[in-house]
């Protein structure tokens, strides 16, 4: 087998001109994961030709971790990281060995970075198959049980009532609005991974409006939303009888949306070095 330079110019300048912005990090990637010439020039014609660099190599970057996607699973975004923080500091109200829900898991990333934070109780569902298999393979080291169905369908009635932490990273982009998202988006991820109906927040009401029943006292629901979005997701999470705040990090253009069960209370902001402004969550979010 020949081996690969560190470097390789040729390979910037072809992921430059096919509009790669961090064709450097992509480069550097490519040639880590690449096992020879021939293996290089077929994941950089995957890339040129339009196809995520996450699906290319088979990972994601997030959190500090490397978590496994696969081709029809949505790939985790940077921005989620502020649903982690949230859900990370939530749990620390919490006694014992805390349960936690990533629902619409996807990858299952949401909560592989939650559980890599601290022990858990870990569960996570979504109603595609491709995403549960991909989601059981990355939380198996993390003993996380994979459910396959429905949002609540899916769970085991035994959690009803349980839930410290319900983590959820729904599709929350209008439907006219799917065809205006990046390529890599819109033409290699499931749509019903994206979509999030007629005005962006379908799932996001029927998620605020079951969270109540699975919730333990005092436990929080994070539902990670856009700033446009934000005022709607939060009356919905107050209409599901929870107290919602919104977070908002505008380094990271990431807003969530926290709605806590009674008995409890709102979750500190995340220690990061990131700007983060809890908004009042009847009143205007500004992007």
């Amino acid at each position: 087998m020949c081996p690969l330079p560190a470097e390789d110019p040729g390979l910037v300048a072809a992921l430059r001109a096919a509009g790669c912005v961090f064709a450097e990090e992509e480069a550097a990637v490519l040639l880590a994961e690449a096992t020879g010439p021939a293996h290089l020039a077929a994941l950089l014609a995957r890339r040129v030709a339009g196809e995520p660099l996450e699906l290319v190599v088979g990972w994601a970057a997030f959190c500090g971790l490397r978590v496994a996607v696969e081709p029809g699973v949505f790939v985790p975004r940077r921005r989620t990281a502020l649903l982690v923080e949230q859900a990370v500091a939530a749990l620390r109200h919490t006694g014992g060995t805390p349960v936690v829900v990533d629902l619409c898991c996807g990858s299952g990333a949401v909560g592989l970075a939650v559980a890599a934070a601290g022990p858990v109780e870990l569960h996570a569902a979504d109603v595609d198959p491709v995403a549960v298999g991909c989601a059981r393979r990355n939380l198996a080291p993390a003993g996380g049980r994979v459910h396959r169905g429905d949002l609540y369908a899916a769970l085991p009635a035994g959690l009803r009532g349980r839930v410290d932490v319900l983590a959820v990273n729904a599709p929350y982009v209008p439907s006219a609005a799917v065809a205006l998202m990046p390529p890599e988006a819109r033409d290699h991820e499931p749509r019903a991974a994206l979509d999030g109906g007629p005005d962006g927040t379908g799932l996001h009401r029927r998620v605020a409006a079951g969270a109540r029943r699975w919730l333990a006292p005092g436990g929080t629901l994070l539902v990670e939303t856009s700033a446009g979005l934000a005022p709607a997701t939060a009356a919905a999470v107050r209409a599901g009888g929870l107290r919602p705040v919104v977070v908002r990090d505008e380094d990271r253009d990431a807003t969530v949306v926290a709605g806590t069960a009674p008995g409890g209370r709102v979750p500190e902001r995340s220690p990061s070095g990131a700007t983060h402004r809890e908004l009042p969550a009847d009143g205007p979010v500004t992007p």
